[in-house]
């Protein structure tokens, strides 16, 4: 077979920003059909650059590769941690080919162009607006038309010729229309990975997140904002994955809160977060928790790197 001419390929990057708590690690999943990154309605769950690819069919007959950054959701906060969140995210649009600004349509706070205005937000603006920029208001499932209109209106208005797509990454709703959009606003290039891959990221990473994400399920508002999980073995044997993770909290106080009244709550978190990890991977999985008091990790940029928390250099090499 010949190879594809990249004159048939549109290729590149497109970063997905927005508040926190606006969708965006649950539209990444629904548009690469898989669980890749962690998802909760607790804000912050994403801390880090994420790479999702999907390579597909255009409707035209083309062929597109979009290599979609998942990013934390931008808002002002003190130490290494918020800061190291906020500048990933204002990183990945400086240097994305497409932004995708995901608004929450229920959000009535901030759905609207002029919060991009204030100060948490203006550095993300500024670093979008040199990108072809596409609107997507996302949960539209939870909200009635006739309070789109004036959203989308104030949105035209702001940005004129922008694309404006009306979504729910819940549903799916909308989602393929926003792929295609997004597509045609790549520049014409070859693929920038195997047509196979679906993330740059490692399987251990992918675990982490998966962990991370039960944890938020299990602990919800209990769960310490400043807890993290790091994966330290990793064996394939005879069709199954031998996991070992240790769950890191900041105080002696946390602990418990993890572990649960005679580890119960521990125990359901491993039940849980092996169904998943066998259901993301595709083969059984023995699931090892601990949990470790590393005291401050969060407020310092050694302890961060340590966890792989390092700073962001862009997303092209």
């Amino acid at each position: 077979m010949l190879p594809i001419a990249p004159m048939d390929v549109r290729a590149g990057f497109c970063a997905i920003v927005g508040l926190p708590n606006v969708g965006k690690s649950t539209l990444l999943n629904r548009l690469l059909g898989r669980r890749l990154v962690a998802v909760s309605s607790k804000p912050q769950t994403t801390r880090d650059r994420i790479i999702g690819v999907h390579t597909f069919e255009m409707t035209d007959g083309g062929k597109a590769q979009i290599a979609y950054v998942d990013t934390p959701g931008v808002q002002d906060g003190h130490g290494p941690l918020r800061r190291y969140m906020q500048r990933a995210a204002v990183m990945s649009a400086a240097d994305a080919d497409v932004v995708l600004m995901l608004v929450d349509a229920t959000y009535k706070a901030g759905r609207m162009p002029d919060r991009l205005a204030a100060d948490d937000t203006r550095a993300l603006a500024d670093a979008s607006k040199d990108h072809p920029i596409i609107i997507a208001l996302n949960k539209i499932d939870r909200v009635e038309k006739p309070e789109l209109f004036p959203v989308m209106e104030a949105w035209g208005a702001h940005l004129p010729g922008a694309d404006i797509v009306p979504i729910s990454a819940e549903t799916g709703e909308g989602t393929a229309e926003l792929e295609q959009l997004i597509a045609k606003a790549l520049p014409i290039a070859p693929l920038l990975f195997p047509e196979d891959a679906y993330t740059d990221r490692t399987p251990q990473f992918i675990a982490q997140e998966i962990i991370r994400e039960q944890l938020y399920h299990q602990l919800g508002k209990e769960l310490p904002y400043a807890s993290a999980v790091l994966v330290e073995e990793w064996t394939e044997r005879k069709g199954e994955l031998v996991i070992g993770a240790v769950i890191i909290v900041e105080r002696d106080s946390q602990k418990p809160i993890v572990v649960g009244k005679s580890g119960n709550r521990i125990r359901e978190l491993g039940i849980a977060g092996r169904a998943a990890l066998a259901e993301t991977f595709g083969k059984p999985v023995h699931l090892t928790l601990f949990v470790k008091v590393q005291e401050e990790w969060s407020r310092t940029e050694q302890e961060l790197a340590k966890l792989g928390y390092v700073p962001n250099v862009g997303d092209r090499k």
